[in-house]
């Protein structure tokens, strides 16, 4: 939009110019070239017929010197030239915003359905979520622009202010489940009273960008307030701890005594450089593999030929001891518990509460940043192998990069694999786009700040649903099956459709986790399930 009115004022100013400039010349023209004195007034009156092609009045076979007819051709072509510009520049939008269809300001009455204030790339996340399992919802956007784009990607959006109770109420605040205040801080704040304004009962979620002002949005009105990089910091120093130590790190547990967990396979270990059937993993754990991540893509069930590297994330569910036997043939021969030393990258929100989660720890950390400031041990660009050497790269378990640029992201994790092959990368991605190239990089595991948010905002919002891991690769969901009562798993084919993997089935208060391919599934059974985003969005069409 800017720079459509900066080529508007450009075509302007310069239209004008050529007007002055051609009605001096033809005044000067007349009088040398044809005798004839033209005051300014009227010589601009023959530029402006020049240009408009409206005739030339009274001036009209008047030009008898070729330097007059030259002057009139090019006035002529200059005005044609002119005019055609003005058709992208001006008639053209015209057109188009006339035709183009107004967003809503106001939604039919509605109940329990989701008021989202502001629209994000998280927010695109929680949408997918809310659509699966066939949650109401409406965006509030101040942006005129921005919501006429969303109306026509079918979208549920309304064009207002969602600082104003006015436009709350036309969205029927009042009746909502939840309201999503994902703007600015400050803008949070403002949403958050509005909603007071309307209704008491509400419950109002917002995001904070500044963990600091945490307090300020609650005595606002937010009933629970999420900051996105400190769960994602929370999580990436949970990835880290559970890779250099022989601790599970952080479980989806499920009923008593049954856990899932990932886990990373090191170089060196007893199962790396094998495959799955050849490992040995079920008879000598009793722990199932329900997926794993190879460079970023999932695969739910694998074949018992899928080979297992440094490059394989496991999704195992079992007893915490057979996890924990599992997690021993994943260490490599040549694990040091003593020597456990970790870079992190980026001292920002995310790098300060990775820090702040590793400091409880017996790992030693070194601290990078582009900044000299309190806690930073080592000063300079993370992507330069200098500095990378002088943190210790090719001498630590572990690297973490909370950079808040994901081309800077990529680049390091090609400089720091390249100088220590060995070394266990943890990346954080601004984007989901990015996360496949970084794992094509040589990232080991990627955690993506949009993926995270929209999740811990969806598992918190879905009542009869449950995402019960927010901040890990791959989604563990609890949920009911009404389209598949009465069907055994073998005829429900829920894998090959879905890309799904059944866990265990929660019937009376009690977990099953025997699963053959002829257990039936039961219309008031709680299904738990793994798959990727898309996979859990598909079984929720198929099942709900």
């Amino acid at each position: 939009m800017k720079r459509q009115r900066r080529r508007a004022l450009l075509y302007i100013s310069a239209f004008i110019t050529v007007l002055v400039a051609y009605t001096f010349a033809y005044s000067w023209a007349m009088a040398t070239f044809e005798g004839i004195d033209k005051s300014l007034l009227k010589s601009f009156a023959i530029v402006i017929e020049t240009f408009t092609t409206t005739g030339f009045g009274t001036d009209a076979g008047q030009w008898d010197s070729p330097q007059m007819i030259v002057l009139i051709i090019v006035m002529q072509m200059t005005g044609v030239v002119l005019i055609f510009m003005a058709l992208p520049l001006f008639v053209a939008p015209w057109i188009q915003e006339m035709i183009r269809t107004s967003p809503p300001t106001s939604i039919d009455e509605i109940d329990d359905h989701i008021v989202i204030c502001g629209y994000s790339p998280r927010a695109e996340t929680l949408i997918d979520e809310l659509q699966s399992w066939n949650r109401d919802y409406v965006i509030v956007v101040s942006d005129r622009e921005e919501a006429l784009d969303l109306y026509e990607r079918n979208v549920n959006v309304v064009h207002g202010d969602p600082e104003s109770a006015e436009t709350l109420e036309l969205v029927h605040v009042q009746r909502a489940d939840t309201v999503i205040a994902d703007a600015t801080d400050e803008q949070n704040a403002s949403i958050a009273l509005a909603v007071r304004e309307v209704s008491s009962d509400v419950q109002v979620i917002t995001l904070v960008e500044e963990a600091n002002l945490t307090s300020y949005l609650q005595y606002a009105g937010a009933d629970q307030v999420f900051s996105p990089r400190h769960l994602l910091g929370h999580s990436l120093a949970e990835k880290v701890t559970a890779s250099v130590s022989t601790d599970l790190g952080e479980t989806v547990t499920i009923g008593e005594d049954f856990e899932i967990v990932e886990i990373s396979i090191q170089g060196g270990s007893e199962v790396s450089k094998t495959k799955l059937a050849e490992s040995g993993i079920r008879e000598r754990t009793g722990a199932n593999i329900i997926g794993l991540w190879r460079r970023g893509e999932f695969q739910s069930s694998p074949s018992p030929d899928t080979p297992l590297d440094e490059s394989t994330i496991l999704l195992a569910a079992g007893r915490e001891a057979q996890l924990e036997r599992l997690k021993e043939m994943t260490l490599s021969d040549k694990f040091d518990t003593e020597r456990r030393s970790v870079i992190v990258a980026g001292y920002g929100e995310v790098g300060l509460t990775v820090e702040n989660e590793l400091q409880s720890t017996a790992m030693r950390l070194v601290v990078v940043d582009i900044e000299d400031k309190p806690g930073v041990d080592v000063v300079g660009d993370v992507s330069e192998e200098n500095i990378l050497r002088d943190a210790g790269v090719e001498r630590a378990n572990a690297l973490i990069l909370s950079l808040g640029d994901d081309t800077m992201t990529i680049f390091t994790t090609l400089v720091a694999r390249e100088l220590a092959p060995g070394i266990e990368i943890v990346a954080r991605a601004n984007e989901t786009d990015n996360i496949g190239k970084l794992y094509s990089a040589g990232a080991d595991y990627v955690l993506a700040l949009e993926t995270v948010s929209g999740r811990m905002l969806a598992s918190t919002i879905l009542d009869e649903e449950e995402i019960m891991s927010p901040n890990k690769q791959v989604e563990v969901v609890r949920t009911t099956a009404p389209r598949l009562a009465g069907r055994n798993l073998r005829d429900a084919a829920i894998r090959s459709r879905t890309g799904c993997t059944v866990i265990a089935v929660q019937r009376n208060g009690k977990v099953i986790t025997d699963l053959g391919p002829t257990f039936t599934v039961r219309s008031d059974d709680q299904l738990i399930i793994a798959g990727t985003d898309e996979d859990t969005n598909r079984f929720a069409e198929l099942a709900q």
